[in-house]
């Protein structure tokens, strides 16, 4: 009697259980659509991808798989360094400032006239008040000067380079004689790319190598200048420093215009370029200069020297 009493009871529980497990069921869907963000526990199974072999893990939310940057060129140094010089062709943009000794409307309407006839340049502003000329170009310092000069007036490099993007833009360094004169400019146009203008003079007739050196020590003349620049992990046959060589016409004069990629003109100040008697840059060098900053644009617009009252186109 007391089994079949107990087989009775357990008949009876069916139905019920069926119903709780319906009802439970029906919550966890009703639960799943209002609390969308409900943390989802996978089974291993569905860690792996789609494919039949489960060799690969699919990505998962707390650590995923890094994911190659298909739009970044992955550029090395030494692929950067296949053309340290770059002599020909045309020289990379950059914004000068000239000061100019203008008056009135007339002065600036010949001057933008001279200067937007050349090749070269991309566009010429003038600012009257401060007598002040910005040229956004590619052409040499030297050519812009002298265009400046044909229309009569006196006129000066008071900056240049990209001040937007540069902390230290520009860099001059100038050779002050007794028998070799000259001026060397650096200006930065990218991160990784500076602009190298030089005009010298008192050269003997011949090529001559030129270099940046280490120290800025000119107590024993370019004998103290240390070795050409380098960095230490700059992968080239050639220190980073050498600027190759100049060529001194049968006058002993000397010009360049170019480009050296991997120089950074904050790098450059305090240390010294050296110019030397042959090619040879193993030999002491014949005369150096000091690298210094120069002003970038919008820096320099003095045009009296408050040391000596001397204006701007007395000095020259």
């Amino acid at each position: 009697m007391a089994a079949f009493l107990r087989a009775l009871s357990a008949a009876a529980a069916l139905p019920a259980a069926a119903a709780a497990v319906s009802l439970s069921s029906s919550s966890s869907s009703s639960s799943s659509s209002l609390f969308p963000s409900r943390v989802y526990s996978p089974s291993p199974s569905s860690l792996y991808s789609s494919s039949s072999t489960p060799k690969t893990l699919a990505p998962a939310t707390r650590n995923p798989s890094p994911r190659p940057f298909a739009t970044v060129s992955m550029v090395s140094p030494s692929t950067e360094l296949k053309n340290p010089d770059q002599r020909d062709g045309a020289l990379q943009e950059l914004l000068t400032e000239f000061m100019v000794d203008m008056k009135c409307e007339g002065c600036v309407s010949s001057v933008k006239s001279n200067l937007q006839k050349l090749d070269g340049i991309k566009n010429v502003d003038v600012d009257l008040s401060n007598q002040v000329v910005r040229v956004l170009g590619s052409l040499p310092v030297k050519t812009m000067l002298d265009a400046l000069e044909q229309t009569g007036r006196s006129a000066r490099l008071i900056g240049q380079g990209n001040p937007n993007d540069f902390l230290i833009s520009a860099a001059v360094a100038e050779f002050k004689g007794p028998v070799i004169f000259g001026v060397v400019r650096l200006a930065q146009v990218t991160m990784e790319l500076a602009r190298i203008e030089a005009s010298f003079s008192g050269l003997s007739p011949g090529k001559h190598g030129w270099s940046i050196n280490e120290f800025g020590d000119l107590t024993r003349g370019a004998a103290s200048t240390g070795k050409v620049f380098n960095r230490p992990n700059h992968a080239s046959e050639k220190p980073l420093g050498d600027l190759g060589t100049l060529e001194a016409d049968e006058r002993g004069e000397a010009n360049f215009s170019g480009a050296k990629e991997m120089l950074k003109v904050s790098e450059l100040i305090g240390r010294s370029i050296v110019v030397y008697e042959t090619e040879d840059k193993s030999d002491p060098g014949i005369a150096a200069a000091v690298v210094a900053r120069s002003a970038g644009v919008g820096e320099n617009y003095k045009k009296i020297c408050t040391c000596d009252g001397v204006t701007i186109w007395e000095s020259r």
